[in-house]
């Protein structure tokens, strides 16, 4: 491996929370950063610490490209891919548009692999790299009124699991991050969009329950600074993992579903939420089976 001061890091989504604490982290350890999002205007503190800023939207493919581009003409390498760019939006899948559906996929899944597909190239011909996609906890478990931002994760769960059997034999490494609730500006955009598409039908009751433990989350989740530490853990380890866990929930809702039946992770999941089998029973009463 060679040296941290000498390897050349891409970060996607670095604009802020868990990305741009990884930008400013893996600056420490002496890693060539170049981090990467499309609201470049909110990362300009970052070229003070020596960090490289690029604009990058990762649904365009002239834009994956010319970040890749950029960082082979100044560095001629790339060590280490960070694909930290994703979102998340809420609302019962009966409501939410095929678009945004369609949206969630194209920017949590796809661009990730099309950026995957830029870098290995690089990869193979060096005989070493590593990538690092950020997941959730959400690819290994459920809940209600999520089905199409966890849906994004899972997918990403099982793609890089195939990925990391097809390219160990170059000396590249697939590593995913999976954080628990975390402090970022996540919850507040998957609370109002759950409100905006399905508060105020069918789904209303679900909908406030779930409002309520997504303001929770925001106030009771982990720093993203908790989360950089698993992105340096997984940066700098000879061998890494091939998971890292960690952030508020994240470990007991593991153990849980591991342990658990899928009925019965369904009651512990409506609990958690405040949901009933008396607010099932309503549903049943409109008509839902």
């Amino acid at each position: 491996m060679r040296p941290f001061t000498q390897q050349v890091v891409l970060l996607t989504g670095a604009s802020s929370g868990i990305g741009e604490a990884t930008a400013i982290r893996l600056r420490q350890r002496g890693f060539i950063v170049y981090a990467a999002a499309r609201r470049v205007e909110r990362m300009q503190h970052l070229t003070g610490l020596g960090v490289h800023v690029l604009p990058l939207d990762v649904t365009d493919e002239a834009s994956l490209k010319n970040v890749v581009q950029q960082i082979m003409t100044r560095e001629q390498r790339l060590d280490i891919l960070i694909n930290n760019a994703g979102f998340g939006e809420y609302g019962a899948v009966e409501d939410v548009p095929i678009k945004d559906g369609r949206r969630q996929f194209e920017v949590n899944v796809f661009g990730v692999m099309r950026l995957i597909q830029l870098v290995l190239p690089i990869m193979r011909r060096q005989h070493f790299g590593r990538i690092i996609n950020t997941s959730s906890i959400g690819g290994k478990i459920y809940q209600p009124l999520s089905a199409w931002y966890m849906g994004t994760k899972h997918a990403l769960e099982g793609m890089s699991d195939s990925l990391r059997m097809e390219v160990k034999p170059f000396g590249i490494d697939v590593v995913l991050i999976e954080p628990g609730a975390t402090k970022t500006e996540w919850a507040g955009i998957a609370k109002a969009k759950l409100t905006q598409i399905s508060g105020h039908g069918a789904y209303t009751a679900a909908v406030r329950e779930m409002a309520g433990q997504l303001s929770l989350f925001a106030k009771m989740g982990s720093a993203p600074t908790v989360i950089a530490d698993l992105m340096e853990r997984a940066a700098t380890a000879k061998r890494p993992r091939t998971r890292y866990v960690g952030g508020f929930g994240s470990r007991a809702s593991l153990i849980g579903r591991h342990l658990l039946s899928d009925r019965q992770f369904d009651v512990v999941m409506a609990a958690t939420l405040g949901l009933s089998y008396q607010l099932y029973r309503h549903y049943q009463k409109q008509g839902g089976h």
